[in-house]
Parts: structure tokens; sequence; C-alpha cells
């Protein structure tokens, strides 16, 4: 009974936020401090890269940041038709943000937690995109942006219109066209925040009970599973990214 209490401690430990605040207006500062300073990062190790960079022989950080760019740039070339300068900087920043919040979970799950007990702090979960908080906040930020852009390139009357008259030409079921296409618009940003969320925290989970196996069985699982989760990592930021450029892409779209 001891040991599953104390597994049962363990695993609550580590899913508790260091959170300031109550209920709905409660804010989880070991996610905002681990997103900005991602954030930083990306920006920084990037600034730093086309800062160095050279039409010589290139630097590894510099390849690096022209093969990321370049795939993203290319992506973006493929999905979005429309010519925007905001769209190609939009998805190259969720990639690479998206994937520095998932790699964090490549870490020894107690890595991060023990420096924050060193310094006095109980709780500290490091892995952002299994914040539901974090990725709902995100996809929030890009439905904001898919109905900011469909209003631009169509107009509030050409967005109602796109409500209404489709998949039935019919005007008697205009209202259920509304509605499907409501159902259809609201869930976009839902299951996007959902998708990213559900992956990352299942894969935290498992990385938490291979931590109560003992040690040498958490070797034989851990190895094996890191590898595969460094697919996760990477398949998951790719698939906000390109679900994100996608949507962008059907608001400026005109259906017929």
């Amino acid at each position: 009974m001891e040991n599953v209490q104390s597994a049962h401690d363990y695993i609550e430990h580590h899913l508790t936020f260091w959170t300031s605040g109550d209920g709905f207006w409660g804010i989880n500062l070991d996610s905002m401090l681990m997103v900005w300073l991602l954030g930083i990062v990306f920006i920084v190790g990037f600034r730093y890269a086309v800062s160095k960079a050279t039409s010589g022989v290139p630097s590894r950080l510099q390849c690096f940041v022209e093969l990321v760019f370049e795939f993203v740039d290319g992506l973006v070339k493929e999905i979005f038709q429309a010519q925007d300068k905001l769209i190609g900087p939009l998805a190259l920043t969720i990639f690479v943000w998206v994937f520095l919040m998932n790699a964090i979970d490549l870490l020894p799950i107690d890595f991060v937690p023990a420096l924050t007990r060193a310094i006095g702090l109980g709780h500290f979960r490091d892995l952002p995109s299994a914040d539901v908080n974090v990725t709902m906040s995100m996809a929030l930020g890009v439905f904001i942006l898919v109905l900011g852009y469909t209003f631009k390139y169509k107009g509030i009357k050409g967005f109602i219109k796109e409500l209404t008259t489709q998949p039935f030409s019919h005007p008697l079921l205009y209202p259920v066209n509304l509605v499907l296409e409501l159902v259809t618009l609201i869930s976009k940003p839902i299951s996007l925040g959902l998708r990213l969320f559900g992956n990352m925290y299942a894969g935290e989970m498992i990385f938490i009970l291979i931590a109560l196996m003992p040690w040498w069985m958490q070797w034989a699982l851990s190895v094996p599973w890191a590898l595969f989760h460094i697919l996760i990592v990477g398949l998951q930021a790719f698939i906000f990214m390109v679900l994100t450029v996608v949507y962008m892409g059907m608001a400026v779209e005109e259906h017929h």
C-alpha cells in the first residue's frame, strides 16, 4: 500500500502546476515561464544565425536554420496560394516554437523539477505543450487570425454567405447550413489545440510511468520510447503548423 501511495504521490507531483490564483483566473506560471523562455531561445538563436550568416562556407547553425526555413517556406508556398507576408513567418514561428516546447519532454523526467526544487519551488511542470491552457491559447490565436483573414478577403457579407449557402443550395436549408458550418468552424481550433495537448500529455505520462519501474526496466523502456517520441515531437509541431496554414488558406479562398 505504501508503494502504491508513493507512486500516486510521484505522479501527482509531476502533474501539478506551479499556479498563481484559483479556478478560471489561475495562471500556470511554470507553463508561462517555459513558453516565454523557449520563445526567446527561438528568437535569439535564429537572430544569431542570421547575423553570422555568410555566403562562403556556412556554419552548422546556419545550415540548420536555412534547412528549416526552406522546408517551411516550401510548404507554405504549396498550401497558401495568396500573396501574404505574414503566413511564412507565422508558420516558421509555430513550427520551431512548438517543436521546442515538445522537445522538453525528451529531458529526463526529474531533471527540471529537481533544479526547481533546489531553488525552493515545490511544483514545476516543465512541458508547456502538455498544458491544455497553452495549446488551446495557441489554437485560439490561430482561430482569431483565420476570422481576421476571412473578413479581410471576403468581408462580413462573404463570410455569412459562405456559412449559409453550402453544402445545400436551397434557401430553405440555409439554417441547416449555418449550423453545420458553425460546428465545422468551431471544431477547427478545438481539435487543433486538443490534438497537440493529448499527444504530449500521453507521452509525458508514459515517461512518468517508466520512471516508477525498477532501474533496469527504465533503461530497457525509456530509450526506445524516447527514440520513438522524437518522431512524435517533430510530427506534432509539423501537424500544428500545416493545419494552421491550411486553415489560413481556406480563409482566403473563394468557395463555389
